[in-house]
């Protein structure tokens, strides 16, 4: 059955389906239909973190001082006439409104049908609210914002309770400059004003938003070069002016280059910057002047710390004699790291594409992925397959509960473990694999840290060296040179 179709004809009785699918599903019982993947991890989210499924839990709203400062300080603001012209010019007739929320989750501007704002208000809808997936559940607001793709919840997929009577559906939306989540733009209103086309017409705006950020990123560029160009003209050697995101601006005595990557927390004086080496860096208005020492670039650190212990705060940190630095990860590069740091022998564009997406064919995306962390990364990464070079050290950090850290990973490991465990295992096989992982698990320690092994090993091989000696995991939950731990999932 069709859910999508179903509810666009008939809300009423798509929403009593749904209402049977929830709980049936959340009481562990065998459901009419199976609810959509995106919403089925959701609420495996939900039962794993808490979230009281019969209970409407509200925040406390942000003060107004806190709305106007959070608002000036938000790079929405400079999209909302974008948005506006595309999801409110037939608000009234559509009986909608608009949510335009912050990274955290925090609704700032809330605009739209009179009545529907009434109503958005008795749902605690409002500005200042707390929308965040981890707070009220499965919703337009906070799931896109974990997810980060467009998602459409309508009825009873909201996993709480007095939410059922709402649809909405909302879209992710990322600063091109150094592509983090900024907010999540939603179009919400009572159930019959569900429409198979909303998903598209939001995402479509988010993306004219994003659109609109380049643009406004570009102007910025050229003020920065015509900063530049005086600057650059006196100096003798290779130097490159950028902004703080580290996009270049202009260039002298080098090739050029796209961007810089640079340390999280700048300051001038002298630093060690991937691709030019030790460098000084000098504050313009705008951006920065980088100028390359004039001795060779020293080689680049070779050691990785792969730091995923906070939620949506990962990061990479290199060290080596040259230097240290760091840099925050955007989740797609979170994940591709990761997986490469578990499997030191390598893997190919398909197996990435099957990893992180359930489609070997999407390697396209894959490999202009992977072009952008060697931008940053350089020498430690090598490809044919992808993989860290064998002189690189590489320590994983993982979270009290690694189980949430790639939504789509985390659903087709509970898939494959399920088939997995409906097959009967030998008592070999199981002296074997508690043998193999003996030792504190290193998924279920606080913060424990993941040292992989050197390129080669097997995926549960124990790197060599005076740090940790833990086991990195494999992330598939069967296949060659998978290992389960007895009573434990076999990946976060």
């Amino acid at each position: 059955m069709d859910m999508t179709h179903l509810a666009a004809v008939d809300a009423t009785r798509a929403a009593r389906v749904l209402d049977e699918v929830r709980s049936a599903t959340l009481a562990g019982q065998r459901a009419p239909l199976a609810p959509r993947p995106v919403i089925g991890e959701s609420w495996a989210r939900m039962l794993r973190s808490g979230v009281d499924p019969e209970r409407d839990v509200r925040a406390r709203l942000l003060s107004p001082e806190e709305v106007r400062r959070r608002r000036e300080a938000s790079p929405l603001r400079h999209v909302l006439p974008v948005l506006r012209d595309g999801l409110l010019t037939v608000a009234d007739v559509a009986r909608h409104i608009m949510v335009v929320a912050d990274a955290d989750g925090r609704v700032l501007w809330r605009e739209g049908s009179a009545p529907v704002l009434r109503r958005a208000d008795v749902l605690g809808l409002e500005v200042g609210a707390d929308w965040r997936e981890s707070v009220v559940g499965t919703n337009g607001v906070g799931t896109p914002a974990v997810t980060r793709r467009p998602v459409q919840v309508f009825a009873s997929e909201h996993f709480v309770r007095s939410h059922a009577t709402w649809t909405c559906t909302g879209a992710p939306v990322t600063d091109p400059r150094d592509g983090r989540l900024i907010g999540v733009v939603d179009v919400s209103g009572p159930l019959d004003t569900m429409h198979p086309a909303t998903l598209a017409w939001v995402d479509s705006v988010a993306k004219l938003a994003e659109a609109r950020l380049r643009d406004l990123h570009q102007q910025s560029l050229e003020r920065l070069r015509a900063v530049a160009a005086p600057v650059l003209a006196r100096i003798d050697g290779r130097a490159v002016v950028v902004d703080r995101y580290g996009w270049t601006a202009a260039v002298t005595g080098m090739p050029y280059v796209r961007r810089l990557a640079l340390p999280k927390t700048l300051s001038a004086g002298v630093r060690w910057l991937p691709v030019l080496g030790r460098s000084t860096l000098e504050p313009l208005a705008g951006g920065w002047l980088v100028r390359a020492a004039d001795e060779p670039a020293p080689c680049p650190g070779r050691r990785v710390e792969l730091d995923l212990r906070e939620p949506r705060r990962w990061s990479v940190a290199v060290s080596g004699g040259a230097g240290t630095w760091s840099r925050e990860l955007s989740p797609r590069h979170a994940e591709l790291l990761y997986l490469l740091a578990v499997r030191r022998s390598g893997r190919s564009a398909a197996e990435l594409a099957e990893e992180m997406f359930g489609d070997p064919g999407r390697t396209v995306t894959v490999r202009a992925e992977l072009s952008r962390v060697r931008r940053y990364l350089g020498g430690l990464l090598e490809h044919r397959p992808y993989r860290f070079a064998e002189d690189v050290e590489v320590e994983v950090l993982l979270p009290d509960d690694p189980r949430g850290l790639f939504a789509r990973a985390a659903a087709e490991v509970t898939r494959r473990r399920a088939a997995a465990e409906a097959r009967p295992r030998t008592a070999a096989a199981t002296t074997a694999t508690a043998t193999a992982t003996a030792g504190t698990d290193p998924r279920t320690a606080a913060g424990a840290p993941v040292a992989a092994a050197p390129a080669g090993a097997p995926a549960m091989g124990v790197a060599a060296g005076p740090h940790t000696t833990a086991p990195v995991p494999e992330p598939r939950a069967d296949g060659p040179g998978a290992t389960r731990h007895p009573g434990s999932s076999t990946e976060p």
